[in-house]
């Protein structure tokens, strides 16, 4: 007994020596969480580095997600400092969580299909001929929002075979073969390259998600989270988010 007490006390002395906690205290580092719908991915990880560049021990740790599920996770206590959401509706969901949320961009969607466009897709009608596969965005998610107000302005419904959680899952089906079109937003289109095919309708320029961003009401460091949020709205973050096909706020 005394050789197993001994044993755990030197095991509690050498842990206070180098053991570190999770959020990187006993190291000299501290994380940023930050939270983003899915179609920030390329420009947010970009923007991350950025920051982390600018703020020597602080780690940006970044979560992609369909903006309404982020909402979710944070309503049911999942570490956010800051979100940022791909409409105002999700946004406004959090209440008085979201500490003065601020536009930094806008996006407008479009069809992306398999590259060459074998099923000779032309307009947004065209993604119920027959034999076309179609996917697109679940409603409670910005994208999927956009897309049914896109039909209502119409009067077409899409006939989806699929309605995803996020605009990058939509765009997954249609990069893997799964779906011959999918609807997303010009960003994702933009960033998917030679490996789809980008199918524009007039409708859809009559249809401009907003996207704001804030900083939490319990932010673990509010104070790094506006730093964040005004790297994001500044000359650098608007940039990188202007390269990769967004729009002003």
């Amino acid at each position: 007994m005394r050789r197993l007490a001994v044993a755990a006390a030197v095991a509690v002395i050498l842990c206070a020596a180098g053991c570190s906690s999770d959020d990187g205290s006993d190291s000299g580092t501290v994380t940023l969480d930050v939270s983003a719908a899915a179609s920030l991915k390329k420009t947010f990880t970009t923007i991350a580095d950025e920051f982390e560049k600018q703020h020597d021990g602080v780690t940006v740790r970044l979560s992609f997600d369909g903006s309404s599920t982020l909402v979710n996770q944070i309503k049911q206590g999942a570490p956010a400092d800051v979100f940022a959401s791909a409409d105002e509706k999700n946004m406004s969901k959090l209440g008085d969580l979201a500490v003065d949320p601020e536009i930094f961009a806008t996006n407008t969607l479009v069809i992306v299909t398999a590259a060459g466009n074998p099923q000779d897709i032309a307009t947004l009608a065209d993604l119920n001929k027959p034999g076309v596969t179609t996917v697109a965005c679940q409603s409670a998610q910005p994208c999927g929002a956009a897309t049914e107000l896109v039909e209502k302005n119409t009067g077409i419904t899409i006939d989806a075979a699929s309605e995803e959680q996020s605009v990058s899952a939509v765009l997954t089906k249609v990069t893997t073969g799964q779906a011959d079109a999918g609807v997303v937003y010009v960003t994702d289109a933009k960033a998917a390259g030679d490996k789809v095919a980008t199918v524009t309708d007039p409708a859809f320029a009559e249809v401009v998600n907003s996207y704001p961003i804030a900083t939490l009401k319990d932010a673990a460091d509010g104070d790094l989270g506006t730093e964040f949020v005004q790297l994001v709205l500044g000359a650098d973050g608007q940039r990188i988010l202007t390269e990769a096909g967004f729009g002003a706020p």
